[in-house]
């Protein structure tokens, strides 16, 4: 399985919503969106190598789980700040906070880890 991001963006549009707001109202972050989106499948190879020993499709072996609403500590905050700061970007806001609540140094690592990629 993999995300269509046309079909995402096409059912995005057709709501009259941007992006940016859908994935705040579903509580995913841009980051994580993109991420999954350039993987080829975003099913766990565990899965993949399941179903092909037993040759049938991933989706035989999956179910259908109801979502429970996200209640993080840090995505309320990230709601609260927002919600008195309208012209914010929900994201920034969000990745602002997970960069605080790490240190210095791990800070520091992730962005030469991304400097080096």
């Amino acid at each position: 399985m993999k995300i269509n991001h046309d079909a995402v963006l096409e059912h995005s549009r057709a709501s009259g919503e941007s992006l940016t707001a859908l994935f705040e109202r579903a509580g995913v972050s841009r980051t994580a969106y993109y991420s999954l989106a350039r993987r080829s499948s975003i099913l766990p190879r565990t899965v993949r190598a399941i179903a092909a020993a037993l040759g049938v499709s991933e989706s035989e072996l999956l179910e259908e789980t109801p979502v429970a609403p996200v209640d993080h500590p840090r995505l309320r905050k990230a709601r609260e700040i927002c919600s008195r700061h309208p012209d914010a970007d929900f994201h920034n806001v969000w990745h602002t906070l997970t960069l605080l609540e790490q240190s210095p140094l791990e800070r520091l690592r992730g962005s030469l880890r991304r400097g080096r990629a």
